[in-house]
């Protein structure tokens, strides 16, 4: 009975095709006596696919051609806009792979066209406008060999430099490349397939990850109608029923005003809206005062920039005319045209890829802005995400050149780092992630529920409970990667100022607020034999004492109007750095008053001081500081100001004349300089650590005192 049916099925299946083609069923003879049947009414697929723009045969996407003389499809447009072009470019008509011919009129992409030998059995290679090549992509790769764009950032870039152009000089060769529409792959895979333009000197999203099961075109769209899978989006978004309702989505991790208008709950949809606007504003004044014509845009029609001859700021019927084309190019225009019309081809950019969508707005505004008598604000825009969802940032991109992240990173740079490493107990080589994701923290998207999390060891070896389950995943990742007892092992029992061969600056890492909180019990500053420190600060009365108490869990900011219940004079962060409770000078420059981060800050300037006077009188070596680049210390040969110089800052020219003592106190300032919140997080023990440095570099503590 199975056999019979799956042949029937198959027998079916195959007179469909042969339908489609105008040919005669196999299975015709089995209804020989009885009425025609719609292949529709058998095979709902078919009633599916029918339905698309796949299959609308008189749609533009396949008559476009009709009055050519003769009417063929041109090569370069056959492979999507055919289905027998479609067939060729996979190489499933037995022929080489890549389309080289033009192809008739009149088929459209039909079953055969993704269900054939090539599909099926083999391996699919996407080949992106910008050279870079997919593998390993499943069955989305069908979609993606034609929605992913006919240029890319090389595009523009080859055309600007074959130009000869100089940025804001109109060149009456370059011309604006047609991007095509629904090229939602380019978008989606990010910096990976660089369909946008990148600017220079800035980072990209890579990939946009959706929840597990609906990341691939396929998992969110059905293959027949290419719709939206709206059920599916209500299991976490509750409430879609079209896709109208998907524009009103909003995600904790992304409250950012990325468009400057004042809300954080709109949907990005409305985020990417508003930026598109912007930037269309500021393309035409760019365009008026330094092209010196006015331009106008529409999305329906090929080359979509029009003269604005009436400069009503919109593209008039009587203006959308291959005579009237906007032609008074720069590059500085062109890469911001660009840029704004990649995302309005996209209408799901929203979903496909928000964020890299909005850095690809956000540079064209800012490049824009250099040569606008009126730039846009910028200071109320937003170009990434916030701390764990912000893709474009060193913390997620660091390893894109290697292609995986170590396993030692991989806790807490990877999505799904922390999820391993709390069922295992360690991590391997894994691939870079985009970002954080909802499922790092979350087992449930349903519910939202936490992941259990018990006690926390710390680099120490102490190990930390907070006592609620959620905190303790904060303490997972933010408790800093050494500790005293990491660089007494280092160290050994080597003299306390001879320079040691092989010594090493150990990353205590960016934002080890748990450290600091839980003071000596973590020890994660260095700290010096027979002196006493401070153990977990206890902030607001015991009401404030959990990482969620004072940060919000998914932008990480600071609750700001929490501070302001204790301290009525704190409206934003920067005036948290004002608050003083225990009028004691720490410092010695004789002001009690001032903020704990001000006294923070002047023992860190002692502190530096001291380790550029020793390093200089005991090494023989000048010292300078650069923070945002590890292993922060390097050799100073051009001044002595203590900071390093762009010259400086370079793998041969790291300093490496470490003793003991110079260690240990470089420890504790990179330590005091990686958590930003550390006057607030237990600024007694960061004090405790600093003065403790200075004394045991030789430094002047008379005037100070010491918690």
């Amino acid at each position: 009975m199975r056999k019979a049916l799956v042949m029937t099925t198959i027998a079916g299946m195959v007179g469909i095709a042969l339908w489609m083609r105008g040919g005669t069923s196999i299975a015709a003879p089995l209804r020989q006596t009885e009425p025609a049947t719609p292949p529709m009414a058998r095979f709902p697929i078919w009633g599916a696919w029918a339905s698309s723009s796949h299959a609308n045969a008189d749609s533009p996407a396949f008559t476009y051609w009709d009055e050519e003389t003769p009417p063929r499809i041109p090569v370069e447009c056959a492979g999507c806009h055919s289905g027998t072009g479609f067939q060729d470019a996979l190489g499933s008509d037995g022929t080489a792979v890549g389309v080289d011919a033009s192809h008739a009129l009149g088929s459209v992409i039909d079953c055969d066209s993704c269900h054939n030998d090539a599909t099926l059995r083999k391996e699919i290679v996407v080949i992106l406008p910008s050279g870079v090549e997919l593998s390993g992509i499943g069955a989305s790769a069908v979609c993606m060999k034609c929605h992913q764009g006919t240029a890319a950032r090389n595009t523009i870039e080859a055309a600007i430099t074959a130009a000869a152009a100089e940025p804001d000089t109109v060149t009456p060769t370059l011309t604006f490349p047609d991007y095509h529409t629904d090229a939602g792959s380019a978008l989606h895979y990010g910096t990976l397939a660089q369909g946008g333009y990148e600017y220079s000197g800035q980072r990209y999203d890579v990939m946009a990850t959706h929840v597990s099961g609906y990341e691939t075109c396929i998992e969110c769209h059905d293959p027949h109608t290419q719709a939206v899978d709206l059920a599916a989006c209500a299991g976490c978004h509750p409430g879609v029923t079209t896709v109208a309702d998907l524009h009103s989505i909003r995600m904790d991790g992304s409250q950012r005003d990325f468009d400057g208008d004042g809300s954080v709950t709109e949907g990005i949809y409305d985020e990417l809206a508003g930026l598109q606007a912007l930037l269309l504003t500021s393309i035409q004044d760019y365009a008026r005062t330094v092209a010196e014509v006015a331009i106008a845009y529409t999305a329906d029609t090929p080359p979509y920039f029009f003269v604005d001859t009436n400069q009503n700021g919109q593209a008039d019927a009587a203006e959308v005319t291959s005579e009237n084309r906007f032609a008074a190019w720069t590059p500085r225009l062109l890469r911001a045209a660009y840029n704004y019309h990649v995302v309005q081809m996209d209408g799901g950019a929203y979903a496909h890829a928000s964020q890299y969508a909005i850095q690809l707005l956000y540079d064209a505004l800012a490049d824009l802005n250099t040569h606008l008598a009126t730039p846009i604000d910028l200071t109320t825009l937003e170009r990434i995400g916030p701390g764990h969802f912000s893709g474009a940032k060193a913390a997620f991109r660091y390893w894109d050149a290697k292609g995986v992240v170590p396993g030692t990173c991989a806790r807490c740079h990877t999505e799904n780092g922390l999820p391993v490493y709390l069922k295992e107990t360690v991590n391997v080589l894994t691939p870079p992630s985009n970002r954080l994701h909802c499922t790092t923290c979350h087992n449930d998207l349903s519910t939202y529920t936490l992941r259990a999390t018990g006690p926390v060891r710390f680099p120490s070896g102490a190990v930390i409970d907070s006592g609620d389950p959620g905190v303790n995943l904060c303490l997972n990742c933010h408790q800093g990667r050494e500790s005293t007892i990491s660089l007494n092992r280092m160290i050994g029992d080597a003299t306390p100022d001879a320079q040691v061969k092989g010594l090493r600056f150990p990353d205590v890492h960016y934002f080890a607020a748990s450290a600091t909180r839980w003071g000596a019990e973590a020890k994660g500053a260095y700290e010096y034999a027979d002196k006493e420190y401070g153990g977990f600060f206890t902030h607001g009365f015991g009401q404030l004492n959990q990482c969620k108490d004072c940060h919000d869990v998914h932008t990480q900011e600071i609750k700001i109007t929490l501070c302001a219940g204790c301290h009525p004079n704190v409206t934003g962060p920067e005036e948290t750095h004002a608050i003083r409770m225990n009028q004691v000078d720490y410092d010695g420059d004789g002001d009690s008053a001032e903020g704990m981060y001000h006294e923070i800050e002047t023992l860190q300037a002692l502190l530096l001081a001291e380790l550029q006077r020793y390093a200089r009188d005991v090494t023989g070596q000048a010292i300078a500081y650069a923070p945002n680049h590890y292993p922060f210390f390097f050799v100073a040969d051009r001044n002595t100001n203590g900071i390093a110089d762009r010259e400086e800052i370079k793998a041969d020219n790291l300093f490496t004349a470490w003793t003991p003592r110079l260690l240990r106190a470089a420890y504790n300032y990179q330590n005091s300089q990686a958590d930003p919140g550390a006057f607030a997080h237990n600024g007694p023990y960061i004090v405790q650590t600093l003065y403790d440095s200075i004394e045991d570099l030789g430094g002047d503590v008379s005037k100070l005192l010491r918690p």
